[in-house]
């Protein structure tokens, strides 16, 4: 098992009437700050004098802006002669032109001249108290002899390598190995199946795979090696797996597989970088749309690595020094950008968290917190919920008094576990800023922080646009909503350095889902209400994209697992409201004719097709066999009239008289109150 040459191991939503309700307590903070004490490039900003100001002044003047922050948080190989040159009419966007830099010299090198020996990750294990700790040279030393493997073995500069690991510092190492070489990385989250993975290297084009024997979490072992074997068994191009050791556990080897870890140690500790364009690529990242086939995001080199430290920074008042605990995989965007990339880059102490939020009980977060002594905790909507469920008595046995801003991410958090989240784990005296942000994004975009120290943070909502960013909401004609009180489109009227550029192989899939619903404004495609106050809640999808304990997954591509089945003719996916999960799936499934096979077993055989074709987590909670679904005479789904049966909200259902059978409708409520009375 790999741990590094030099450690310190240590035993040891959304409701109604929520912008009107007068229960919700206001959070302010008061101090003294300036602008250019906020953020040393203020100073070069004549007349900005507030947090509010430099945010007004970052769109305004959004060039000169980001040409600043630019030049003094990033070191340049070459500097960049035009800012910016985007059109989002035509999905064109490009950012700090002629300009060239390495991402992991950002992230480690210059650190490493200053302060070799801080921590720069803590690597909490699935086994409590057996923490690892990485110093900035202990992880330049590891990229670099990885870097130089993957050279060795025919990496190159433009190839992509998809990375299947648990959060563990070798994968961060695999990351910033591939961009010192001027790879493209393509991680894949360890729970998806062979299937799904092997989907992802094939159109991410990869010839190479990272991966270890076993992966561990929640005291369970996965065989992540035997999945990549799976999966490479349909994917010709693949020419070598890497294999590390996560356990001791030995596992079968093939012609194609090189063992890692004996290998790194053959390799030297410099690695000559790469000179990368702002605009090279600097990884892949797939996301569920709503079709069927996920999207691989492009995201580039400079912009990106920008937005996310600075978002780092500030949305979180990150100070150098502090510990910052985001638990998200990295196999995420959350992963990469508050995990790795921007607490890296500015030189911070990032938690890498490879357990589960109740293993082996429930207080493992906040023990965590005690021991590492986080001061930044950054964490999901539905480990709150499911916690509150065990009671205070799990977080008050822990110290948390070294915490000073709470995160939440994924999906809107609703009231009630902000409260909690505030009162209970933040003892009343730490912020919680709810993040709203996007694969797509890069980084976040709306949040409570960073704004002046006296303005209010109102539970549950995002709140306010970060620095460069400019939201709008649409109406369903194309018009933009100017007056507050109102809900609509979410949509950004000018872009951000650190936004997806394409979709790989698919730039005009990219222009047709972001750039042409709304045209001249990039579409997130969820909804969002901004109240009287200018404040901006967000209110769920617009498109058939459910959102499961913060992973993304599009309903026609659960759809076109189902239909798989010999037995199914037909089915329809939708998302419904889940106390825990945020929302859960509910399958409505059409069986051939003479199907003859008992409802359970079916129901056991779709879940495992799902599990085993996507993942676990998009194994439907509820499966209703009807004989019909609802449809229009054009033989349109009326996914609308699904939800609201399922919601209860048989008042909502609306004119159903353009169905080409109404009566499907009556015998689906029937069923589905059969259903849930189970």
């Amino acid at each position: 098992m790999w741990l590094p040459c030099r450690c310190t191991l240590r035993a040891a939503s959304f409701t109604p009437g929520f912008f009107s309700s007068p229960c919700l307590n206001v959070l302010r903070r008061k101090s003294s700050w300036n602008s250019a004490a906020f953020m040393p490039e203020a100073a070069a900003f004549q007349g900005v004098s507030g947090r509010d100001e430099l945010r007004d002044f970052s769109v305004s003047d959004s060039d000169r802006f980001w040409a600043a922050v630019a030049r003094q948080r990033l070191n340049w190989i070459r500097p960049f002669h035009r800012v910016q040159d985007c059109d989002l009419s035509r999905g064109r966007i490009e950012w700090f032109e002629g300009g060239k830099l390495n991402v992991s010299v950002n992230c480690l090198d210059r650190h490493v001249h200053t302060c070799p020996e801080r921590v720069a990750l803590i690597w909490e294990r699935d086994e409590r108290g057996s923490e690892v700790r990485y110093t900035y040279r202990e992880l330049l030393e590891m990229t670099c002899r990885v870097g130089n493997l993957l050279r060795r073995h025919g990496v190159k500069k433009g190839d992509c390598v998809t990375i299947y690991m648990p959060t563990c510092p070798l994968a961060v190492a695999s990351m910033l190995a591939c961009a010192r070489i001027g790879a493209a990385h393509n991680v894949v989250f360890a729970g998806f199946s062979a299937e799904a993975l092997a989907e992802r290297i094939r159109d991410a084009e990869s010839s190479t795979v990272i991966t270890v024997n076993q992966g561990v979490r929640g005291g369970k072992v996965t065989e992540l090696k035997k999945t990549v074997d799976a999966a490479v068994q349909s994917c010709p191009n693949v020419r070598q797996v890497f294999v590390a050791m996560r356990t001791d556990n030995p596992v079968a080897m093939t012609a194609r597989d090189i063992a890692m870890d004996e290998e790194m140690l053959k390799e030297d500790v410099v690695c000559e970088p790469e000179a990368m364009g702002s605009e090279d690529v600097l990884f892949l990242l797939y996301t569920s749309g709503s079709t069927g086939k996920p999207k691989g995001l492009v995201h580039t080199q400079a912009g990106y690595l920008l937005y996310a430290a600075l978002t780092h920074r500030y949305v979180f008042s990150y100070h150098d020094g502090d510990v910052f605990g985001c638990v998200a995989d990295i196999g995420w965007i959350t992963g990469h950008s508050y995990a790795v990339y921007g607490p890296l880059a500015n030189g911070g102490t990032t938690v890498l968290f490879e357990s589960t939020p109740i293993y082996p009980d429930p207080g493992r977060y906040w023990d965590m917190v005690e021991r590492l002594k986080i001061n930044q905790f950054y964490g999901a909507p539905t480990a709150i919920r499911l916690l509150i469920k065990y009671g205070d008595q799990w977080v008050k046995k822990y110290d948390r008094s070294t915490l000073k801003t709470l995160g939440s991410v994924g999906e809107p958090i609703n009231t009630e576990a902000w409260e909690w989240y505030y009162r209970v784990v933040g003892e009343g005296r730490c912020p919680v800023v709810d993040t709203w942000w996007q694969t797509e994004t890069g980084g976040i975009c709306i949040a409570p922080k960073p704004s002046e120290p006296d303005a209010e943070i109102v539970p549950g909502m995002a709140m306010r646009p970060f620095f460069g960013i400019k939201p709008v909401l649409m109406d369903t004609e194309g018009n933009v909503l100017t007056s507050n009180n109102i809900s609509g489109a979410l949509c950004m009227a000018q872009p951000w350095p650190g936004m997806a550029r394409t979709i790989h192989n698919n730039h005009q899939r990219f222009i047709e889902t972001y750039c042409q619903p709304y045209p001249g404004y990039f579409f997130t495609g969820d909804g969002a209400h901004r109240s009287q106050e200018g404040y901006y809640q967000i209110t769920g999808r617009l498109d058939d994209v459910i959102n499961v304990s913060g992973h993304r997954i599009g309903t026609a591509e659960i759809e076109d697992v189902v239909n798989q089945c010999p037995a199914v003719a037909e089915s329809a996916v939708i998302g419904y409201s889940h106390s825990i999960k945020g929302q859960g799936v509910y399958a409505f499934v059409v069986l051939k004719k003479d199907v003859n096979i008992q409802e359970a077993d079916l129901s056991k055989q779709l879940s495992n097709l799902v599990s085993g074709k996507i993942a676990k987590y998009a194994c439907p909670d509820f499966i209703q066999f009807v004989t019909r679904l609802p449809k229009t005479r054009s033989g349109k789904i009326m996914r609308r009239v699904l939800r609201k049966v399922v919601e209860c909200d048989l008042d909502g259902l609306g004119d159903l008289s353009t169905l080409d059978d109404p009566a499907a409708v009556q015998e689906i409520i029937q069923g589905h109150k059969k259903l849930s009375s189970k």
